[in-house]
């Protein structure tokens, strides 16, 4: 019965550690938490861009991992560009914005 309970712990123990080795990030794949953030960022650059009356009428796409925004779409002037870039670069929490953005 001892011997039983032994083993059981050592399963347990076991499974604990692979659930967290699986939730650690690498180069290639976002923890839980930087997911959770990036989606955060994402959400809050999408509402600014949303909110801001220059820039509501364009489709801008945004895109986030590990805290870098990346812009992508279409906008009519340069100067929607550089307010997009501006508004993307006031979220807390960013490391970089990647302008893809391309003026028709």
């Amino acid at each position: 019965m001892k011997k039983r309970r032994g083993v059981i712990g050592c399963l347990v123990l076991i499974v604990f550690v692979a659930a967290l080795a699986a939730c650690a990030s690498t180069s290639q794949k976002s923890s839980t938490g930087e997911y959770v953030d990036d989606a955060v960022i994402t959400t809050k650059v999408k509402s600014l861009l949303a909110a801001d009356d220059f820039l509501k009428s364009f489709q801008i796409n945004v895109e986030t991992y590990k805290g870098v925004v990346q812009l992508s779409g279409f906008v009519n002037s340069q100067a929607a560009v550089d307010r997009a870039v501006e508004i993307a670069e006031s979220v807390q929490g960013i490391q970089s914005v990647k302008n893809d953005l391309i003026v028709k």
